[in-house]
């Protein structure tokens, strides 16, 4: 029967709290296990005082009972009470649990099925080293999620790394044995902390696992670069499109006098052939890579969509480059073409701080809803309209 009472907490619900509190909260469990937030656990059963005990004798009555019969009866705080028509009265007014090993038995078998899986689970690794302990509780969730197999999968693996041994390649290629290297790359993270354990600190010393392996950065921020004319696409020895990734572009400059950035892949790949010219695109909010330095001399254009959005990188990028210019993203483009405008679901809030003053006007215009709607995309925009637009700015340069 359901307790109604505003007081008297009955064992079940203690334990479906408790649950819920300890159990099921994982960042409170894992701050159990690791000490950093200590027993005692004191629970209060919200005692009665002598008015409320009269105004409901059966559910006092009950309450007493059932703590009475309670089966770890030492967890039980009780104090005696006086009460004048009532007279003496023994009432449990806290269970305080002082260890993770009386919590999981009074949650019951559940949580003693888990804890053994957890001790299951962390053995191999507590074999192979003793203080691992710490790293392990931190990653509870992992363990868990990598089952038997993965973890013994782990306690093969942390033996075999040592520093350097990437020699400069890709961490995908490390030379381990019976163990692939995708759990290797998935499991970056637990494995640093626990090599940086066996290792005392000269993991995070170098910077992480990849460093102190001695492995190259994965690939990442890819963009697509493509030669607008016969000669660019010589130059980059007749291949019509390239992808390269943030470091590729960062430190090998592109064998054209102007280069177009453009936002979005599908305008990239519409965009009309130009002298001289090489487009990259396809990076939407990457704009990272354009604090390349050879960028400074060349002859930048960038066209993105006309929307909040849109102008925040825009600002981006010229916080980079302040010499680009940007094409197609004014209101006399929006003019043209409203009636092809949608609605941007989630407007960037602040202000870009590196527009011009007739973009920041606009940006304005188009967050306060001037337009009606607020959003058009650069692929709405016709090609003879963006010929004429990129044939004007490629002149200028």
């Amino acid at each position: 029967m359901a307790n109604e009472a505003a007081w008297g907490l009955l064992p079940d619900q203690v334990i479906t709290a408790l649950r819920r509190r300890e159990w099921e909260n994982t960042a409170r469990l894992r701050a159990r296990l690791d000490g950093s937030r200590p027993f005692p656990i004191r629970f209060s059963l919200k005692p009665p005082t002598a008015s409320q005990a009269l105004e409901n004798l059966d559910h006092f009555r009950r309450f007493v009972r059932l703590w009475q019969d309670w089966p770890h009866p030492s967890l039980i705080r009780w104090e005696s009470r006086h009460w004048r028509r009532l007279g003496r009265q023994d009432i449990p007014v806290a269970v305080q649990i002082d260890s993770m090993s009386r919590l999981i038995d009074i949650l019951g078998p559940g949580a003693r099925a888990r804890s053994r899986r957890w001790q299951t689970l962390m053995e191999p690794l507590l074999e192979l080293e003793p203080r691992l302990s710490p790293v392990l509780v931190r990653h509870l969730t992992a363990l868990e999620e990598m089952g038997e197999e993965e973890t013994r999968l782990l306690a093969r693996l942390l033996p075999q790394l040592r520093a350097g041994m990437g020699q400069g390649d890709y961490l995908r290629a490390l030379p381990v044995r019976e163990v692939d290297t995708k759990f290797v790359e998935t499991r970056q993270r637990l494995i640093g902390e626990c090599l940086d354990v066996i290792h005392a600190g000269a993991v995070s010393a170098q910077g992480g696992l990849s460093r102190w392996l001695g492995c190259l950065d994965t690939p990442k921020g890819w963009l697509l670069v493509r030669p607008l004319c016969p000669r660019s696409r010589s130059r980059l020895a007749g291949l019509g499109l390239l992808q390269l990734d943030f470091h590729g572009l960062l430190t090998h400059e592109l064998p054209a006098e102007h280069i177009l950035i453009v936002e979005n892949k599908q305008s990239g790949y519409a965009l009309p052939p130009l002298e001289d010219t090489i487009a990259v695109f396809g990076g939407g909010r990457n704009t990272a890579w354009m604090r390349a330095l050879w960028l400074n001399h060349k002859h930048l254009g960038y066209w993105g969509d006309i929307d909040t959005w849109g102008l925040a990188i825009l600002s981006d990028a010229r916080s980079h480059q302040s010499h680009l210019d940007a094409l197609m993203m004014d209101e006399a483009t929006l003019q043209c073409h409203l009636s092809r405008m949608v609605e941007e679901k989630n407007p960037h809030e602040s202000l870009p701080p590196h527009l011009t003053e007739e973009e920041t006007r606009l940006f304005l215009s188009l967050r306060n809803g001037h337009f009606g709607k607020n959003r058009l995309e650069q692929e709405r925009l016709a090609p003879d309209y963006v010929l004429e637009n990129l044939n004007r700015w490629h002149g200028s340069g």
